[in-house]
């Protein structure tokens, strides 16, 4: 599957030289404050975006295997993919894949809720047949793990299984 994005192409050189008339503008402001909040924007976005290329060098000149399967695998560089809407993978795809790093959790999905982006999830029944105790800490898992595979998803709601019906002897 081909990754297209509409964004223009732009150089280098252009876009270094537009960074830098609008910090010199926010600078001629007056504001210092303003002008340094800026500055430090444009550096936490350069390292994201540098550590994101680094680590796609690092995982393409990586051990044998399927270069794409080590890119998508990664949260950084998936992360990057899905913010320019270059990922390969289909919304459930990545969701899919999302929960499989914290499968520990042994999440099922139940159904997306596209208007509000609430993803709602099952969670296996405890091992003590509670159902309880677990349904906090899954969420959070599940929506860290998302947010890098799937941002389209703003809030997880996790529901417990039903509890297994266990028949016994009854002694008198």
């Amino acid at each position: 599957m081909s990754a297209t994005t509409t964004a223009r192409p732009v150089s280098a050189q252009e876009t270094g030289r537009r960074v830098e008339e609008v910090l010199d503008r926010l600078t001629a402001s007056g504001d210092p404050a303003v002008a340094a909040a800026a500055e430090e924007l444009v550096r936490s976005l350069m390292d994201y975006y540098g550590s994101g290329l680094a680590r796609a060098l690092h995982l393409l000149s990586a051990a044998p295997g399927d270069p794409l399967a080590r890119l998508l695998g990664d949260e950084l560089v998936a992360s990057l993919l899905v913010l320019h809407d270059l990922h390969p993978e289909d919304r459930d795809t990545r969701i899919g894949r999302a929960l499989d790093s914290v499968r520990e959790h042994d999440l099922d999905v139940v159904g997306f809720d596209e208007d509000s982006g609430t993803l709602t999830l099952r969670a296996a029944a405890a091992g003590g047949g509670c159902g309880c105790g677990s349904g906090a800490g899954a969420r959070e898992a599940a929506q860290a793990a998302l947010a890098c595979f799937a941002p389209e998803v703003r809030a997880v709601e996790v529901e417990s299984a039903p509890a297994l019906l266990q028949i016994g002897t009854k002694t008198r």
